[in-house]
């Protein structure tokens, strides 16, 4: 299958200066649900605009402004978009996180994303941030073109997505999962890999040419390895960012992340072609369903008569064979380490039970739960004396004020033993510190840790290790709410995410809420005025606001839990040993298929975790 979508092949020539003006782009995209079968596996229903699907990608260059109008054409469901990696500067209510920056957007209802993009450029994607909405397609590429000269030479350039992809619709996943009986909060498992939303893909190449290939991964969940068989990738953009030149034989990446990396091909055509392998990350799934492929092949063509080479298992443990590990890289015009922090704010990550039997994640305890009110909305809408106090946004947002110009660390200590990649909201941040993965957790000891680099990795979604620790640095100069979340989209739907107040005096004095605003939180029934409670005449009064669930009585650990879980295995095998000697087609069976007849309805309905029991 030739790759349609691998993006339209422009022949850029380096050193050709964009002297045209800034340009205004309008888009007028409905959100619609659809037929499509992307792994051609199973048909689902999707999300796209205007009835089709995959998604555009949108394409404009550094300075130019972009008019989105987004109308919800979903018959049951609200929606959103956020544009990821972008600053918004100026412009905080076009960022897009529902109950953040905006009020959901109903059934019908139109919101316009009004922004201009005036000093960035590179690849980035946008996405539904409305639930895990996106994990049913809703999201695709956005290129920001360099206005100026960029720091390398390419001939041609071309877009690449890999995400991971379920069979079934988010909602149906989603109250699976959150679910009193999946007590270990063990995610979905996906059903594939997709590569440019479709699978076993060929890219039509042409020998002695530079390509510049822009990735991003738009999966909700599993990160994901790549190698070209027998090609090297020279990694020369990070999240938006430039980076010195580094050569590598692979990359990974997790969710949400970008690369550009520089593909020279053959000098001369060698009349074959070449695996363009990509694999998900194994160590992320608590299962590995029997038909679950998590190697998928694609084909870098350069004869296409030729035939195609078979699939292999590459080794990312060998030594040479390893993913460029991105906390080395170097941004172009190495900005050096950011002063000592003002303001430290250390998160704790704990995957708990709370008192309703559901695993939720929690920051510090907190596990984040909406406002009543945007919090955007009631920065703008507080009374001037009350906008620093951190209390009138809501006990489960999670919310910290930010001075102007300050310089903010924030210190990540994962108490989990899964990987979590997090992103911030109108910020590209410095990587200071990341711990490698450990057996037990182990927090970031500021009095005794490895030397700071002179110039740090700035990106805008970073991954933690499990039971590692990771230390973030930026400055406050961009005044807004923003959200820090992980971007495995199971997990901010467990509530793991803080919210940001950065200078709320002059985000105040420099930005409103437009008409068009408020005419989509009445849609939605939801307030644009008042505490995260909705109080409009007491800010210090947050009575009804909305919270999380007690927490488990003391002593009623997770060791209780499984305890509990073992039970229940064994009460449901008593009662199905019953039932299979008393039907009579099943009379014959073994213990040993009745066990494992028991276990794979279990997994069917994710109420079983097979590592739980180790071997036996």
């Amino acid at each position: 299958m030739r790759l349609a979508n691998f993006g339209t092949l422009v022949m850029v020539m380096y050193g050709v200066v964009a002297t045209a003006a800034a340009t205004t782009h309008t888009f007028y995209y409905e959100v619609t649900a659809l037929k499509a079968n992307p792994d051609g596996v199973k048909e689902k229903t999707v999300i796209g605009f205007n009835n089709t699907w995959p998604l555009p990608t949108i394409e404009i260059t550094k300075g130019d402004t972009v008019l989105l109008y987004l109308t919800n054409g979903l018959k049951d469901s609200n929606t959103s978009l956020h544009f990821h990696g972008l600053f918004q500067n100026g412009a905080n209510a076009m960022d897009g996180p529902e109950f953040v920056t905006q009020c959901p957007i109903a059934p019908g209802q139109t919101y316009l994303y009004n922004f201009t993009v005036d000093s960035q450029s590179g690849t980035y994607w946008y996405h539904s941030h409305t639930g895990n909405q996106y994990l049913d397609g809703l999201r695709g590429a956005l290129i920001i073109h360099d206005s100026e000269p960029m720091p390398f030479e390419y001939d041609e350039e071309v877009m690449l997505t890999i995400s991971d992809w379920y069979h079934d619709s988010h909602k149906d996943l989603m109250k699976q999962f959150l679910n009193k009986y999946n007590p270990t909060g063990a995610e979905p498992v996906p059903q594939n890999a997709l590569f440019n939303d479709s699978r076993n893909v060929t890219w039509e190449v042409k020998p002695n040419t530079t390509y510049f290939l822009r990735i991003a991964s738009v999966s909700g969940f599993v990160s994901q390895y790549l190698y070209i068989e027998d090609h090297e990738m020279t990694v020369v953009e990070v999240d938006g960012v430039y980076v010195e030149p580094t050569t590598t034989k692979s990359l990974y990446l997790t969710a949400a992340q970008r690369y550009g990396v520089l593909i020279k091909t053959k000098e001369v055509n060698p009349n074959k072609n070449f695996c363009f392998m990509q694999a998900l990350d194994e160590s992320m799934l608590d299962i590995v369903p029997a038909e679950l492929e998590l190697t998928g092949t694609n084909w870098m063509v350069y004869n296409k008569d030729a035939d195609l080479p078979e699939s292999f298992d590459f080794d990312y443990t060998v030594e040479g064979n390893e993913p460029v590990d991105d906390f080395t890289l170097v941004p172009i015009g190495k900005y050096p380490l950011l002063p000592d922090y003002d303001y430290q704010i250390v998160l704790d990550v704990e995957m708990l039970n709370l008192a309703n039997g559901v695993n939720y994640a929690l920051f510090n305890n907190i596990t984040y739960v909406p406002p009543k009110v945007p919090t955007l909305a009631t920065v703008l809408s507080a009374p001037k004396d009350q906008i620093f106090n951190k209390e009138i946004y809501g006990s489960n947002t999670h919310s910290f004020v930010l001075q102007k110009d300050e310089i903010v660390e924030i210190v990540v200590n994962n108490h989990d033993d899964g990987k979590h990649p997090f992103h911030l909201h109108g910020h590209i941040f410095q990587v200071i510190q990341k711990s490698p993965e450990f057996e037990d957790p182990t927090d970031y000891d500021e009095n005794d840790h490895e030397s700071f680099p002179d110039y740090p990795l700035l990106r805008d979604t970073v991954q933690v290790a499990g039971n590692g620790y990771m230390v973030l640095r930026f400055k406050a100069n961009n005044p807004g709410v923003w959200f820090f979340h992980c971007h495995v989209d199971w997990h901010l739907e467990q509530g793991l995410a803080i919210t940001l107040i950065e200078d709320p005096e002059t985000l105040r004095e420099t930005q409103y809420l437009s008409d068009n605003f408020k005419e989509v939180c009445d849609a939605v029934g939801m307030g644009y005025q008042g505490n995260a409670a909705g109080n409009t005449k007491d800010y210090g009064n947050l009575d009804n606001e909305n919270v999380q669930p007690s927490f488990l009585p003391p002593g009623f650990t997770a060791k209780g839990y499984f305890a509990m879980f073992l039970c229940v295995i064994t009460a449901l095998y008593g009662l199905y040993t019953i039932f299979s000697f008393g039907n009579e087609d099943d009379a014959t069976l073994s213990e040993d298929e009745m066990i494992e007849n028991l276990k794979n309805i279990l997994i069917q309905n994710n109420a079983f975790d097979e590592s739980l029991l180790g071997s036996e």
